[in-house]
């Protein structure tokens, strides 16, 4: 029988992998500050041919406007922790979901405990069963 268990990725930074985080995370900011943009045009547009609705429209513009301000303001901290962590550190990445095989005798209690991949520059440097 198989099971789905949660496994934690871990990026080792390097330079490589420091630019590529920092290159990623500026293309995404500028997306978000690019759909804010294109939001208040919409918003623009909408409240001009309808004239009776025009606080309903703000209102619904401006809750995506500002969500996507909230997720700027995350990757701006991101961006802040990054250049503050040393070459060598752990960081976590993402989590992600694996196939587990679980036969009669298997001890469940190893099934439970997490586990870890740890990549520099993409490629897997260390697996750990903690």
């Amino acid at each position: 029988m198989q099971l789905i268990k949660k496994v934690i990725v871990k990026q080792v930074l390097t330079e490589k992998s420091k630019s590529r985080m920092w290159n990623q995370w500026k293309q995404r900011q500028e997306q978000l500050e690019r759909e804010c943009e294109q939001l208040l045009f919409e918003q623009r547009k909408l409240q001009h041919k309808h004239g009776k609705s025009k606080q309903i429209i703000k209102d619904r513009f401006l809750h995506e406007i500002e969500t996507r301000k909230e997720k700027i303001k995350q990757i701006d901290f991101k961006i802040e922790q990054l250049s503050l962590l040393e070459l060598g550190s752990e960081i976590i990445e993402q989590e992600m979901d694996t196939m587990i095989e679980v036969t009669v005798g298997s001890h469940w209690s190893k099934l439970h405990e997490p586990s870890t991949i740890v990549i520099q520059d993409d490629i897997v440097i260390r697996i750990e069963n903690d």
